[in-house]
């Protein structure tokens, strides 16, 4: 296990390597807390949509929930964000839910 010191650099790193990070987290923060939660609930606790809990979502990896966010899910109400979102921003999502604290 990383020390606590290592774990927020290896963290920081990550996070640095998502483009989508550097000027646009606040908004993709905002974008899933108003768009997502208007399905999924605004605390991820479910709703129309299943939770995106970090639990919820735990054996997901992020590279799966980018996939569900930029294709949807056919025949569910889940829509496709791909023309509004690029992959750099779908993966910055997925891993905010997957690391936020409630």
């Amino acid at each position: 296990m990383l020390r606590p010191d290592l774990t927020m650099l290896a963290l920081a790193a990550t996070l640095a390597a998502i483009p989508a990070l550097a000027g646009e987290g606040s908004s993709l923060e905002r974008m899933v807390i108003q768009d997502c939660g208007s399905c999924h609930g605004l605390t991820m606790n479910g709703g129309l949509g299943r939770p995106l809990t970090p639990h919820a979502l735990q054996h997901f990896d992020e590279a799966a929930i980018a996939n569900i966010i930029l294709d949807g899910i056919p025949g569910t109400a889940m829509p496709k964000w791909r023309p509004l979102l690029n992959e750099d921003q779908a993966m910055w999502m997925a891993h905010y839910l997957k690391s936020r604290t409630p």
